[in-house]
């Protein structure tokens, strides 16, 4: 199947550690239920308006407290709303994450938002959480993003206050620029905040994952096309239903690296058809915007 099968991005937004930051979580809902969303997809996909699927890290696992401390939650604010998107921490200042995830309807950037960092369950208490906000001015998204082909699909927040790193906050490793790898056939692992049924709209308010092959581009393209995937993206094998999905947007593709956590994709746009259809997933090449994330924060990436 190809583009003509259609997609959805997979998308979640944020808000954030000074003091703590109240959310009314009832308010808060993935992008892909905003109407803006709807608008921006090609005309090939818009009869999908009225017929979407659930999202969620489907047929997952829940993560053990801890386990991803990269992993954050991202609140954005649109006039339309708050929506609910994944990020990771890269250093104490930026988060990085989706275009879409902070570009809302006719290209306006969310007016700001929360980070929540360290947690394990984003809805309670927890003192591991640090909840950081974000001003509109410390969005940074990549110029050539176009919401049409999801193409370019990758931003960089800057948080008002610096995080604090300790066992539950940490930032994760990035490709250096001498690796050339592309990853495919290692175990890759997503993780995030998105719906945990296909038989209710609520997302987890605790951090699930899924460990999948990756695939090299040309075996993704066997479903999708070069219109789509191309080399600035990197796809995740669904194969049995396991996938991240809306909700999931902005966070992690991860590797293990010499023991070491490496991202290699941020969670762009999957299926139509449905998570659990088997399709890949995916996502954001790290090592493809190299230049963008050096350039947009304080991040420095290994020779």
């Amino acid at each position: 199947m190809k583009f003509a099968s259609a997609l959805v991005i997979a998308g979640l937004l944020a808000v954030g550690a000074a003091e703590w930051i109240d959310i009314d979580w009832s308010q808060v809902k993935p992008i892909d239920e905003f109407d803006h969303y709807w608008t921006r997809l090609p005309a090939e996909v818009q009869y999908l308006r009225h017929a979407r699927p659930s999202a969620r890290i489907v047929n997952g696992a829940e993560a053990l407290p801890g386990q991803f401390p990269y992993q954050i939650a991202l609140l954005s604010t649109f006039a339309a709303g708050t929506g609910l998107c994944g990020g990771t921490v890269i250093t104490n200042n930026y988060i990085l994450t989706a275009a879409h995830c902070v570009v809302g309807g006719n290209g306006a950037l969310a007016t700001g938002g929360t980070a929540i960092l360290g947690a394990h369950n984003r809805e309670v208490v927890e003192p591991s959480q640090q909840r950081i906000a974000f001003s509109q001015a410390g969005i940074s998204v990549h110029p050539g993003y176009d919401a049409s082909t999801i193409r370019n699909d990758i931003a960089v927040v800057r948080l008002n206050s610096p995080a604090v790193f300790n066992a539950r906050v940490q930032p994760i490793a990035l490709p250096a620029r001498s690796d050339a790898r592309t990853f495919a056939g290692m175990e890759g692992t997503a993780s995030g905040f998105g719906r945990t049924s296909d038989a209710s709209p609520a997302t987890s308010p605790v951090v699930m994952f899924t460990r999948n092959p990756i695939q090299s581009n040309a075996q993704c393209n066997g479903f999708w096309s070069t219109a789509l995937v191309q080399d600035q993206n990197v796809c995740l094998d669904a194969t049995g239903g396991r996938s991240v999905c809306n909700g999931d947007s902005g966070g992690p593709l991860a590797v293990q690296d010499g023991g070491n956590s490496l991202e290699v994709g941020i969670a762009s746009f999957v299926s139509a058809a449905g998570c659990a259809s088997g399709a890949p997933s995916v996502f954001v090449r790290i090592s493809f915007f190299r230049d963008f994330i050096e350039q947009n924060s304080d991040f420095v990436f290994a020779p």
